[in-house]
């Protein structure tokens, strides 16, 4: 968990890149290398991708306001899970990858001006996809 504080008001861009660079230094102090973030084919993204005791790790971020209707990393639903999986079909084949690879989540809460960062590691399985 943790805590940042801001005093400014910021759009959602602003946030967004914040978000993903909290999960960034998230995944950098847990000893992951991050190998690229905001991957884009087509219609298909991946936030981060990274590499964590010798598997490839898909990472997907979401920041919110309010956990009033659930925590962050509770709306990567199914139908995103999908196109995760997809994404990193479409990744591991054009970069010629061939290792062990896994999808994590990092939920982000915006409340009051600070930011806590929860990860759920191996968050879901593209073998139920």
């Amino acid at each position: 968990l943790v805590l940042i504080s801001t005093d400014t008001m910021l759009n959602t861009r602003e946030e967004g890149k914040i978000g993903e660079e909290l999960a960034i230094a998230h995944l950098r102090k847990a000893g992951y290398e991050i190998v690229q973030n905001n991957w884009h084919l087509h219609h298909l993204e991946i936030d981060i991708v990274a590499r964590h005791q010798g598997e490839l790790v898909f990472v997907e971020v979401k920041l919110r306001h309010s956990d009033e209707f659930g925590d962050p990393e509770s709306f990567v639903t199914r139908s995103k899970q999908k196109l995760l999986v997809r994404a990193a079909n479409y990744y591991i084949e054009q970069q010629e990858i061939e290792a062990e690879c896994r999808f994590d989540v990092i939920g982000i809460l915006a409340k009051n001006g600070k930011y806590s960062v929860h990860h759920i590691v191996n968050a879901f399985s593209p073998i139920e996809h």
